[in-house]
């Protein structure tokens, strides 16, 4: 029996005509996107006026074995949600993280229930085993094409048992056409996602481009007043953050780091506050004149970026995968490169001009208003297909 947490339960069993079923399998770290996630069901509900439930499983409550064998066989228990379709009514399926408890065979029981699919590839999962592209070289990486896994296993990228990075490069080979041709309509978090999708060699046609949802949004910038920079984040190689450090050292700046992950960084040289919660989060935008994402992976979307804007934050970041997307010009620097991090730090810290500018662009690009359009289009091109 699979351990699962599932969001339907029997008391819910309503017949719904315009309902989206959304599928995620939780990943073992709780990251963005599980955010992403439950911010897309609150804008069906609120900006769509549709129903929308949860379909989700916890890797954290499968057992290394089990999660082999759903990688594998392309997923475990797809009965599930065939009837979690038929007990809904749900007219479309909303599909985030597969693996490994759902697989295509999910998507094929949702469609042969008959709801439509869309598939939201938030990374690059579909190709790359740790769905980042960002190898245990410590380098930005597109050596994996297509259904040629075997560059992970060779790097191990995984980091675990070659036994693990085996079954992943078996896996992702051998499901990865089905997931596609089992969905409608794909999904990705921004433009810069499509175009390394196409250089991996996905199968992924021309996604719809809906980026990730941003609620709150402050009046004004107050960056003249902040004391500090900051860096929110996973503690993670692909993150940068080490670059950060040595840039606000260089510009004499202090620097406040809020999150955890493995990586062991210097701790002398800024101030760790560890993960906090939404509202402390708030009050440290609050008191920052400058928002750091040193990000050395190509991100796909870039949310810490897209919440300091919307805080009124300015923002210097990586030139890098979809923070160009966000980030002006003048804010974007080469990732891993101190130097220039630190002129762009001085040039930008404190810059309430810069901070307004992001708010208005941030807002016109991930409001709930803004974003409601774009994946309301990828459900009606879902339901024509």
């Amino acid at each position: 029996m699979i351990a699962a947490v599932n969001a339907i339960t029997a008391a819910e069993s309503r017949f719904a005509a315009d309902l989206i079923l959304f599928l995620h399998n939780r990943y073992r770290t709780t990251g963005g996107e599980e955010r992403a996630v439950a911010e897309l069901m609150t804008l069906v509900r609120e900006e769509l006026g549709e129903e929308a439930e949860l379909l989700e499983r916890d890797s954290a409550q499968l057992g290394p074995a089990r999660a082999a064998v759903g990688m594998l066989r392309g997923g475990l228990a797809a009965e599930d949600v065939a009837a979690a379709v038929r007990r809904t009514g749900a007219r479309i399926v909303h599909a985030h993280n597969l693996n490994p408890a759902f697989g295509p065979r999910a998507l094929q029981a949702a469609r042969a229930a008959g709801a439509r699919v869309v598939l939201h590839l938030h990374n690059y999962r579909l190709v790359c085993a740790v769905g980042t592209c960002f190898n245990a070289a410590g380098e930005d990486c597109t050596r994996c094409q297509a259904r040629n896994t075997l560059p992970g296993v060779r790097l191990n990228c995984r980091g675990q048992s070659r036994a693990e990075a085996l079954t992943y490069a078996a896996g992702l080979a051998r499901n990865q056409r089905a997931l596609v041709r089992h969905a409608n309509v794909i999904v990705a978090p921004s433009q810069a996602a499509v175009r390394r999708l196409h250089e991996l060699r996905a199968p992924v046609g021309a996604p719809h481009v809906v980026g990730h949802v941003v609620r709150d949004f402050a009046e004004r910038s107050t960056a003249a007043a902040g004391t500090y920079a900051l860096v929110t984040s996973r503690l993670a190689p692909e993150k940068g953050i080490e670059t950060a450090i040595e840039a606000c050292r260089r510009a004499g700046v202090e620097l406040v780091v809020a999150g955890d992950g493995p990586q062991d960084l210097p701790r002398d040289q800024a101030r760790f506050v560890g993960r906090v919660d939404d509202a402390e989060l708030a009050r440290l935008r609050a008191k920052a004149a400058l928002a750091i994402v040193p990000s050395r992976s190509f991100e796909t979307f870039g949310l810490a970026a897209a919440e300091a804007m919307a805080a009124g934050v300015p923002v210097v970041a990586s030139d890098i995968g979809a923070l160009p997307e966000l980030v002006e010009p003048e804010g974007l620097v080469a990732p891993g490169d101190p130097d220039a991090l630190a002129q762009a730090i001085s040039r930008r810290f404190g810059d309430e001009r810069a901070g307004d500018r992001g708010l208005q662009a941030i807002r016109m690009l991930a409001s709930p208003q803004a974003v409601a359009p774009r994946l309301s289009a990828a459900y009606e091109a879902a339901s024509i297909r």
